[in-house]
């Protein structure tokens, strides 16, 4: 019995020993390519002296108030939008859920430089409200999405005994699912207030030089100003409420994990009172969709009135020369570099989401301890700046061979750093999903690992895998930040062409300008239909676990 319980010790030291070494390869794809760049930026800045001179300055401060104030802001507008989109994807049972479930998605994968040129179509003038407002747009499917998601498993009855109790429609909310819905909205909203607080081609572009966050401020100061210093600063204090975020996210996402689903609900036709939600969703989804129309109007707009004008001059190089490659070889090198990014990201993330997997299957705190550390850094990209990223970049890559600074495949590996966790996040419910018995009657029949993933895991989900390349594959089109600073002027990819021509004058250049993010939308539009037919898998939106 001993030697038999030794074997079995000794058999799962060496799985997890075994599960270690896999997950070697993508945290050493974070080592090199994130930790290094972002830690040596750092580092030059605390060097060059002046870092506590900025700390101290009452400017810094009032510079992360505002960042985090309507970061706070954009959070609060996104979840109180974002319920009643739940509940119609949770609950309901209506002509046109399908779509709304499309619609709603569209946003979040919309680049951020489309997204800001809609909003300064309809406030041209920019300021806090829109740039809040804009924020808040990108992240209502993070809300509904993964709200819906728990809420779809709820025992309804728990809130039906309420109201057979006498209690109003909203008290029974307020009572009984929101304190049940309680760890999805936190996780969600935790997630939101990070994409929030780290945005970049919004600010940029809505707030101008009236309204700076620590992302744009740390853009400046390493771009403009060489004030490396200061970017160092601006940085820490930019990691620390990442640092935050990222914590109450995965609390939310354990006590998520843990709640009790009871019975899983069939959507039903609303009844009374419910219409008024299902009218507030309403309401919402026409909100989304106005910045959206407003662009594919301005993008036709001309002062004479309508025309294509701005779409034929995508074979241009635009007024008086703005660009050095015209709008449609930039759309090409958004395509080349988008692709060259999402195998990378899916080659890195289905590898991070196989061992978060094993080894939360796997027995005894270590490997759990490994998993929830693994995946935590996994998420950090997300909430890192871009600039610093990028300007890392430049600084060390030199040392590995080949000089990667001046390889094409600069601009894709920023773009896979951002779209790894999203990777991660849709392809790791759904391997959760999988029948462990399935797995094992597989190994017991004799099955090599390798193959139990290949004849059990894969088919079940092969549409997921599809959907989260291609769900990368938007994000990666649309990339700003990072791109915007690795870029070379000769071979922009398509929206640092758009930031490119608003920045200059001339009337065509801002027709060029709109054409480019209409084109940039409507390939966006059709990608998310075929994302979300494929990722509708097992109850599992195409947005994924947060």
């Amino acid at each position: 019995m001993a030697l038999a319980l030794g074997g079995v010790t000794r058999g799962r030291t060496l799985r997890t020993a075994g599960l270690a070494l896999l997950g070697l390869l993508p945290v050493a794809f974070l080592v090199v390519f994130f930790a290094w760049p972002v830690v040596a930026i750092l580092g030059r800045g605390f060097s060059a002296g002046g870092v506590d001179t900025v700390l101290a300055d009452a400017q810094t401060w009032q510079l992360a108030a505002f960042t985090l104030v309507s970061a706070a802001a954009s959070t609060v507008v996104a979840v109180v939008a974002g319920l009643p989109v739940a509940y119609v994807l949770a609950r309901v049972k209506l002509p046109g859920v399908g779509l709304v479930r499309t619609l709603v998605l569209v946003p979040f994968v919309l680049p951020t430089v489309v997204v800001g040129l809609a909003f300064r179509a309809l406030w041209p003038d920019g300021g806090v409200l829109p740039l809040v407002l804009a924020n808040a747009f990108f992240n209502v499917a993070v809300v509904a999405r993964t709200v819906a998601g728990l809420w779809r498993n709820l025992d309804p009855r728990a809130t039906e005994a309420a109201r057979a109790l006498g209690a109003s429609p909203w008290r029974a909310f307020r009572s009984v699912t929101l304190p049940s819905l309680g760890p999805a909205v936190a996780s969600a909203a935790a997630v939101v207030f990070l994409f929030c607080a780290t945005s970049f081609g919004v600010v940029l572009i809505l707030g101008g030089g009236r309204y700076r966050t620590l992302e744009t401020e740390i853009y400046l100061r390493t771009v403009d100003l060489l004030d490396l210093s200061g970017a160092a600063a601006l940085s820490l204090i930019q990691f620390a409420a990442v640092l935050a975020a990222l914590a109450l996210g995965a609390i939310a996402r354990r006590r998520r994990e843990n709640a009790v689903h009871l019975k899983q609900s069939t959507p039903k036709r609303p009844r009374r009172g419910e219409w008024w939600t299902v009218a507030a969703a309403a309401v919402v989804v026409a909100m989304l969709m106005t910045p959206i129309v407003a662009l594919l109007i301005e993008s036709v707009s001309t002062p004479d009135g309508w025309s294509f004008a701005g779409f034929r001059a995508l074979n241009t190089t635009g007024q008086n020369d703005a660009l050095q490659i015209s709008g449609w070889l930039a759309a090409k090198n958004s395509l080349a570099a988008a692709t060259d990014a999402t195998l990378l990201a899916m080659a890195v993330g289905v590898l991070a989401s196989v061992v978060l997997v094993a080894l939360r299957r796997a027995p005894g705190r270590l490997a759990r301890g490994m998993g929830e550390t693994m995946d935590a850094a996994l998420m950090l990209p997300l909430g890192v700046s871009a600039v610093t990223v990028g300007f890392g970049y430049l600084v060390t890559l030199d040392a590995l061979p080949g000089d990667l600074r001046t390889s094409p495949l600069l601009v894709p590996l920023a773009q896979a750093l951002v779209i790894i966790p999203l990777v991660v996040r849709m392809i790791l419910p759904v391997l959760r999903a999988v029948d462990v018995r399935l797995r094992q009657a597989a190994s017991t029949l004799g099955a090599s690992p390798a193959r139990v993933w290949r004849e059990i895991d894969l088919p079940l989900t092969a549409r997921s895998l599809v959907a989260a390349a291609g769900f990368g594959y938007v994000v990666a089109l649309g990339e700003f930040g990072a791109t915007s600073f690795l870029a070379r002027p000769d071979a922009p990819t398509l929206p640092v062409a758009v930031a490119t021509l608003i920045s200059r004058p001339g009337e065509l250049n801002n027709q060029m300008a709109y054409a480019a993010c209409a084109l940039l939308m409507i390939v966006t539009v059709f990608a998310v239909a075929l994302i979300d037919r494929f990722g509708s898998v097992r109850g599992h939106g195409s947005v994924g676990e947060f």
